[in-house]
């Protein structure tokens, strides 16, 4: 994200605490990239789908291993097993978003947190202040 970005997703914050309640929104950062490497749910749930990944890369092997097929064949195999590769991805990748979501706004409920940012290390959003709920969330993803 670019620095404009940035100091327009920064005044966008300000201002709607400021209409919302005279600036008086407990504000909270996560830092998604950290939860992401060390909580125990989303690394349970990314060896699953590395598992069925593994699974369907030796089934397309075995299938396909030995076959004579034209290009045109080659590549429409190939592409539907791309496809599932993905959705694959997708729906573990779903999954763990979804899950990170309902513990986020279980701790924002729990804390009386009205904003949460993305705050990755990386990607600073907010320098100052406001609440790091990171490792409540890994704590709560087991």
């Amino acid at each position: 994200m670019n620095f404009a970005k940035k100091i327009a997703a920064v005044a966008l914050l300000a201002s709607s605490l400021l209409i919302a309640g005279c600036g008086a929104g407990q504000i909270a950062s996560v830092d998604v990239e950290k939860i992401m490497a060390e909580a125990p749910r989303v690394k349970k749930l990314m060896e699953e789908a590395q598992s069925k990944v593994t699974a369907e890369q030796q089934k397309f092997e075995q299938e396909n291993s030995g076959k004579e097929l034209s290009d045109e064949e080659a590549l429409k195999v190939q592409m539907d097993f791309q496809r599932k590769l993905e959705s694959i991805n997708q729906a573990y990748a779903t999954q763990i978003k979804s899950r990170m979501d309902v513990v986020i706004e279980e701790i924002s409920r729990e804390k009386n947190i009205d904003v949460v940012v993305n705050n990755s290390e990386d990607q600073k959003i907010l320098f100052k202040g406001g609440i790091d709920i990171t490792q409540d969330v890994i704590n709560k993803m087991q």
